[in-house]
């Protein structure tokens, strides 16, 4: 078995979506778990219902993010803070589909080191956000999975399950914020991890504001897009 699932969720501001989001992952995740609330600011909305919920809930955890702000470092510090088993990233916003965490989780048992939430594979869907967000997270993935050959349509994701040995096993060098996903993929599949896919229903946020930067990131995105290329030749075996 591959130990407990630790499920990371960076926040900023999120008091309607967290209390939803802990009803979601009570109602559909039945892989025990704890959860970490990775938090940039003592001052954010979202600590006191948190802090309600685990009144109740010893399995939640709030965490400062040891970098300062930003999703970058929240992501990165909910990594640092897990010493072993699986951790899954999941939004505060309600976008990803946690009715699939638990199927996730069975592929890691499977051996997998990487499972990879796919809205652009069959059966996956992507409802609603910008039009050119969207498009360009298709083109990277689609053309990423056939030109480069990773063993995923949808590398972009953040919605993604890793054993902490992979995690330990990879140096992150993302520098801004979400792209840090890609990096991972890119670097695993160099290194010969196993990686897969499962079909998600991805839903854009219906309340507050998103904190996703396009033009400010796209750059680095890009970085990784040309490492996969560059790279796809370089694959060693595990």
């Amino acid at each position: 078995m591959s130990g407990l699932l630790n499920i990371v969720i960076p926040v900023y501001n999120e008091p309607e979506n967290i209390k939803d989001t802990f009803t979601e992952l009570a109602e559909k995740v039945k892989t025990p778990h704890s959860t970490f609330i990775i938090y940039d600011l003592d001052e954010d909305k979202t600590l006191p219902v948190v802090r309600d919920f685990m009144k109740s809930d010893q399995n939640i955890n709030l965490v400062k993010n040891k970098y300062g702000r930003g999703v970058l470092g929240a992501i990165k510090t909910g990594f640092e803070n897990i010493d072993e088993g699986v951790i899954l990233v999941a939004m505060a916003d309600l976008s990803d589909d946690f009715s699939k965490v638990d199927e996730m989780f069975k592929k890691i048992d499977q051996g997998y080191g990487l499972v990879c939430g796919s809205r652009y594979m069959k059966e996956g869907r992507q409802i609603g956000g910008p039009i050119l967000k969207k498009t360009l997270s298709r083109l990277a993935g689609i053309s990423l999975y056939y030109l480069a050959g990773l063993p995923t349509h949808d590398p972009t994701n953040n919605f993604k399950m890793y054993t902490k040995k992979l995690l330990d096993d990879i140096t992150i060098e993302s520098k801004g914020g979400f792209e840090i996903a890609i990096e991972i993929v890119v670097k695993a599949h160099c290194k010969g991890y196993k990686i897969t896919e499962v079909p998600i229903i991805s839903q854009d946020r219906k309340v507050g504001k998103s904190r996703f930067k396009l033009f400010k990131w796209l750059p680095k995105y890009l970085y990784w897009y040309f490492v996969a290329l560059k790279n796809r030749f370089k694959i060693k075996k595990r």
